[in-house]
């Protein structure tokens, strides 16, 4: 028990530690850590989810991710979630109230309701936000501007939408620039992007949301390889979770295929691995068994509001 709470305090030192006044580059905090239903989940009162509804200090958020400029000060939020009222507050919290209250720039990765929804928030009835720029892949943007309630954001101009291209750079200062592409998933009503990150000297691997790694026409292992921090999709920790659903109507890699595709790595390797997205059901949310698991192979597990 001593080592399991060794390698926690290790994964929260710089956490507990940072400055963010004092950031001479850009920075990445997590917002939350689950899948879109959050933690605990609607309906849920199995074993899974009661710790949580006993005690909502346990509760997790959407996962979401705040990238921040600090030589510009400025931010940008990445997915808007069902939870954004209550994560741009965390941002803020976080930060000091050293940045403005609304981010400079929403990307989004897909129209699933955990990375999207959250946008009703910036309409008249709460926000009545000006002109935020929202990015995303084409056939997003076109969802967005074709379905209300949606469409009445852009016609308010509570939002700004703008399409981007795949593996089109888009430069947002001299010291941060997102680069988008696409990853296999269920496509019902937009394609899904996963994000590159170069913030300062550091870039960053975003992909919350894939069916499988070897549907993707690129080398996973080679992706992580080539950035500092890759935060992949871990709904599901295996493929008997699931009890009251076939879960193969909801297809992701689990948390044991990514160890698994990784076992051969070397450490350092492993170590650039957040896992985030994670199900109610997925016990690295609730099980210490399972997390001591996973920090011991080398991986790391997204903790809502730390700093990387």
């Amino acid at each position: 028990m001593k080592s399991f709470y060794k390698l926690l305090f290790l994964h929260y030192i710089l956490f507990f530690n940072w400055n963010l006044s004092a950031q001479d580059s850009s920075t990445v905090l997590l917002l939350g850590i689950s899948q879109d239903g959050s933690y605990p989940h609607m309906g849920c009162e199995a074993n899974c989810c009661k710790p949580a509804w006993k005690d909502l200090k346990k509760a997790h958020m959407v996962v979401s991710l705040a990238v921040i400029d600090p030589q510009n000060k400025k931010w940008y939020l990445f997915e808007a979630t069902p939870d954004i009222s209550k994560q741009i507050h965390l941002f803020n919290k976080l930060t000091g109230n050293q940045y403005p209250l609304m981010p400079d720039g929403i990307f989004i990765t897909h129209a699933h309701i955990g990375h999207y929804s959250g946008l009703m928030q910036l309409g008249r009835e709460v926000k009545n936000s000006k002109e935020i720029p929202v990015f995303g892949l084409e056939r997003f943007c076109n969802f967005i501007k074709e379905n209300g309630p949606w469409s009445q954001l852009i016609k308010l101009n509570n939002i700004v939408i703008q399409a981007i291209n795949p593996d089109q750079k888009i430069v947002l200062s001299a010291s941060l620039s997102v680069t988008a592409f696409t990853v296999p998933h269920r496509d019902e009503f937009s394609e899904t992007a996963g994000f590159k990150i170069t913030s300062g000297a550091k870039t960053y691997l975003f992909i919350p949301d894939i069916d499988k790694w070897n549907l993707w026409n690129r080398n996973i292992v080679d992706e992580v390889n080539k950035v500092d921090l890759a935060f992949l999709d871990a709904t599901f920790y295996s493929m008997d979770e699931l009890k009251s659903r076939n879960i193969q109507e909801v297809p992701h890699p689990t948390v044991k295929e990514t160890m698994d595709l990784f076992h051969a790595e070397t450490k350092a390797s492993k170590s650039k691995i957040v896992f985030i997205h994670m199900n109610h059901t997925n016990p690295l949310i609730w099980s210490k068994r399972y997390q001591k698991e996973v920090l011991n192979e080398g991986f790391k597990i997204g903790f809502q509001g730390h700093r990387y």
